[in-house]
């Protein structure tokens, strides 16, 4: 069983800490969904009796209006150490600011709690109006300077402003999150449609794509891809390497018509300039040196399926010509071939770059970019979403549990505030290997130990600096090196080029560390796109 962290043991890191454990406890039997989930049924539960309190102390009875319910919050969260106020809001809308919340400076390591914030205000509007939708406009808990909550009581003029809404169904108070109703339809879909690549050498295979979404942003993100899946609309996926780009492409295909059909996913960035068009469109025959056969290209493969093109960015332009053909007519020549062929795949483009600076430096054609661009999603990154921060956390431990078959672990507070305050550039894909790092080398249930960015390489006083575990931690380091660079070299299909520079690193440098670890690089031909070890 995991226990608390004991130095430095306040309070809030208790109702933290106690909220947490309180929430995997019941996931592990079954009684809740997540973390979000269980805090605001707390403070839905509790919205009654801070209500009835509060009326006690102001003297309110009976029937209440918008403006004397103003006063029942404002009272309720000053008197636990906020400093609420009312501004001015437009009809059917109580506004609120905040400039000290009730936890303090602890609420940036566990922005999670404003989630009972909202659902007591939204308990006691419901209650009282039969409806509200609450919106964290603001928080101290984002980085913001102040708090500033709109608690929408009117349904009709609600509208589609973002936000959670309660709802009075007789004597409970309901909430409907249509962000998170969302979330989990697109999660059933993914796992529906799932198919993992092949086993490892361990035997386990690749776990479905699990959503994680507890920000503003992501939560939009989810709602567009319900709303644009079912079109045949190409899209273009925008943001930092690491998002997530691609488990956004999966689920609009997951929840697209195209479901049972066929998902491919092309880095284009991997795939040498001179075999881009044959990669793409197919070859014939004899139609360069070394065409023995004729060879089927992605888009006749992912025929009435959903194509990925990753990386667009790196698209050569006679490429970007012929893409832009296939996507006013669905038609293309193989490479060396003289028949006009047919496709009817949708296309999502992703890419990590500026496409709008690409085509003013005339890298990427203008045309080609707005006929991508008819959606357009752009997922922010890590350090923009802290909200999804915690939830990410807990997300990879559990998972890095049945990937090891040990207990579920957990964080102690000074290393929390430590994910908290390092911005992630590496994002979803940089916070998954520091996690799986701290997990491995955590002897006991409580993680108290995490290596993010320059500490890597330095912290001379840290335990795993000692020379037992010295020579332990570059066994593993040298294992999880190892693993980096297969996982590189098997998205790219063997290309050594396109793998360094997905690690970070110059080809030459792969090329020493692959023989210092003995990998060969031709044996990851055939994983990826199929192109050469360069």
């Amino acid at each position: 069983m995991a226990r608390f962290p004991s130095k430095s043991l306040t309070p809030i890191s208790f109702l933290q800490s106690f909220i947490c454990q309180s929430a995997r406890t019941l996931e592990r039997q079954g009684g809740s969904s997540g973390l979000e989930h269980f805090i605001e049924g707390v403070g839905l539960a509790a919205s009654f009796s801070l209500e009835m309190n509060t009326r006690d102390d102001l003297g309110y009875a009976g029937a209440i209006t918008p403006d004397v319910y103003a006063d029942i919050i404002i009272a309720l969260k000053n008197e636990i150490g906020g400093h609420f106020s009312r501004a001015s809001a437009e009809a059917g809308s109580v506004r609120i600011v905040n400039r000290i919340c009730p936890f303090g400076d602890h609420v940036k390591e566990a922005p999670e709690l404003c989630r009972m914030t909202a659902s007591v205000f939204g308990g006691i509007a419901a209650r009282n109006f039969g409806y509200a939708k609450v919106e964290l406009k603001r928080r101290i808990a984002l980085g913001h300077e102040c708090c500033e909550v709109c608690v929408h009581l009117d349904p009709a003029t609600a509208g589609d402003r973002p936000g959670d809404e309660y709802h009075r169904e007789g004597d409970e108070i309901v909430s409907r999150s249509a962000s998170s109703e969302a979330r989990a339809r697109v999660e059933a879909r993914l796992r529906q449609v799932w198919r993992p690549p092949a086993a490892d050498h361990s035997g386990r295979t690749r776990p479905p794509p699990a959503i994680v979404a507890e920000s503003a942003s992501l939560r939009a993100v989810l709602e567009v891809i319900e709303t644009i899946a079912p079109t045949p609309a190409t899209i273009l996926i925008t943001g930092e390497t690491g998002v997530g780009k691609e488990v956004v492409a999966r689920s609009i295909h997951a929840m697209s018509e195209r479901a049972d059909r066929t998902f491919l996913a092309i880095n284009c960035g991997a795939i040498p300039e001179s075999l881009i068009e044959s990669t793409l469109f197919g070859h014939e025959k004899g139609a360069f040196t070394g065409a023995f056969t004729v060879h089927q290209g992605f888009f006749e493969r992912a025929d009435r399926g959903t194509l990925l093109l990753d990386e667009i960015d790196s698209l050569p332009v006679p490429a970007q010509s012929r893409l832009l053909r296939v996507l006013q007519e669905g038609e293309f020549e193989r490479v060396g071939g003289c028949r006009t062929l047919r496709t009817d795949v949708r296309i999502i483009a992703a890419s990590n770059q500026d496409l709008e600076e690409a085509v003013r430096r005339g890298r990427f054609r203008s045309d080609l970019y707005y006929r991508l661009k008819v959606i357009p999603i752009h997922i922010p990154p890590l350090r923009d979403r802290p909200d999804d921060l915690g939830p990410l956390v807990r997300h990879f431990l559990d998972r890095l549990a049945q990937k090891y078959g040990g207990a579920a672990k957990t964080l102690d507070e000074r290393v929390w505030s430590r994910i908290r305050n390092y911005s992630w550039p590496g994002n979803l894909r940089e916070l998954e290997n520091v996690m799986e790092r701290a997990f491995l080398f955590s002897r006991g249930p409580v993680i108290d130990r995490v290596d993010v960015g320059a500490e890597l390489a330095s912290d001379a006083d840290s335990p795993l600096a000692t020379a037992p575990l010295r020579l332990l931690r570059h066994d593993a380091a040298k294992v999880a090196e190892g693993k980096a660079i297969a996982d590189a070299l098997r998205q790219s299909g063997g290309n050594v080029r396109a793998a360094a520079r997905r690690i970070g690193v110059t080809p030459r440098a792969l090329h020493m560390r692959l023989k210092r670890l003995g990998i060969a690089a031709v044996a990851f031909r055939g994983h990826g796109p199929g192109n050469p070890a360069e």
